[in-house]
């Protein structure tokens, strides 16, 4: 297990610490359990029919247990927000607010699943091994570039839905984000030149979604610069990166990448120079998505952008995973579908978009409250799958 930092001091009347006091989780029990006649039926020996049911026929579990409706969201706390490696104990308060959130936004029960790191093996072993209690896998908050493997491997292993929300979430609302930006800016996405800064989890699927969703080109940049064909060594998820982004084959930093281009996102932290955002094409576009600090911050953003988006909720235009992944595992538990894919994600960015009825420089995605977003993105997910039978 990770060493986790030495504890500070804190205020145990906190109301942070106060809300959390007890965990925010617990768990109840659907049926009532009253009498010995309701005992019988859902314990021994009611119990046992159900089983051999499902002995004989595994696909009854998704009707007769929580399963239909439950899923694990799995961490091993090695990149954990924005306070990276503090192992799984320290986790735990993340991914038991990340399933408050399945569970408020799409009715999705969510059980935090915090693990020992290990090798590439053993999470997904575990994860395996462990899938028949759940309807789905949402990993999170583990670090790259292992995540990539990860998930992979569990995708190509389970056949339950298997979702890395540090990447895909962020990436699907990028996605819908950008559809309004562009409509405010008059311009149209085939013609955009997309500057994305950092090429860990986000980076790889927010480059890779905007590719797929008809973006003119997409320059994805790390902490040595552009990643471009004067790039070796890279490792396979930057290669993968390189092989379907710069399509125009620029060299050099990040305010190389930024000459003439039309958006900026940021998913990697750090500053960017005003010097490097002067040297974008009018009418900009900038997601400054790092938090609790993006990449540039709103107030200078808006000298050189038209549009401004960050991941926090006091500025407008956030882009929150919340918008994404509950109505996603919604869509795709009801429907019963074994993956999430390529398609599925590109619909619910869509869906997300087209909530917003007169996008606007302050309104380019809906409010992470807004009651019809996991409802229409779940029926965007669930018509692909029905569609894939």
């Amino acid at each position: 297990m990770s060493a986790l930092p030495v504890s500070q001091p804190f205020d145990v009347n906190d109301p942070v610490f106060r809300a959390h006091e007890g965990g925010k989780l617990g768990v109840h029990a659907t049926s009532p359990l009253r009498d010995a006649e309701d005992l019988s039926l859902l314990y021994t020996p009611g119990v046992a029919a159900v089983s051999r049911a499902i002995a004989a026929d595994p696909a009854l579990a998704a009707r007769y247990t929580s399963r239909r409706n439950t899923v694990a969201v799995v961490s091993d706390g090695t990149a954990v927000l924005g306070l990276g490696d503090i192992g799984p104990l320290a986790a735990m308060p993340v991914m038991e607010g990340k399933a408050v959130l399945f569970k408020h936004f799409a009715d999705v029960d969510a059980v935090p699943v915090c693990l020992e790191t290990g090798t590439v093996d053993e999470i997904v072993n575990a994860v395996a091994r462990m899938a028949p209690t759940y309807g789905g896998i949402n990993l999170e908050d583990i670090s790259a570039p292992r995540c990539f493997e990860i998930e992979r491997r569990l995708k190509e292993r389970l056949d339950i839905p298997v979702f890395h929300d540090d990447q895909h979430g962020t990436a699907i609302v990028a996605l819908a984000a950008l559809y309004n930006a562009a409509q405010v800016v008059d311009k149209r996405l085939e013609d955009l030149t997309v500057v994305v800064s950092g090429a860990g989890a986000a980076g790889v699927a927010v480059s890779s979604i905007l590719v797929r969703a008809g973006v003119g080109d997409v320059i994805a940049v790390d902490s040595s610069g552009i990643i471009g064909s004067d790039r070796g060594g890279l490792p396979d998820h930057k290669e993968s990166l390189r092989a379907i982004t710069n399509r125009t084959d620029r060299t050099g930093l990040l305010g190389d990448a930024l000459e003439g281009s039309d958006v900026y996102i940021g998913v990697s932290g750090g500053t960017v120079p005003e010097r490097d955002l002067l040297r974008m094409a009018p009418r900009a576009i900038i997601f400054a998505l790092a938090n609790p600090d993006p990449e540039v911050h709103p107030s200078i953003a808006h000298r050189f952008a038209e549009v401004v988006a960050t991941g926090r909720s006091d500025f407008p235009n956030q882009i929150n995973n919340v918008l994404a992944f509950p109505g996603i595992f919604r869509g795709a538990l009801d429907s019963g579908a074994r993956a999430i894919t390529e398609e599925m994600k590109l619909a619910a960015a869509r869906a997300i978009a087209d909530l917003v009825d007169e996008p606007a420089t302050d309104l380019v995605v809906p409010s992470v409250f807004d009651d019809r977003v996991a409802k229409r993105v779940a029926e965007a997910v669930s018509a692909l799958a029905d569609r894939c039978g």
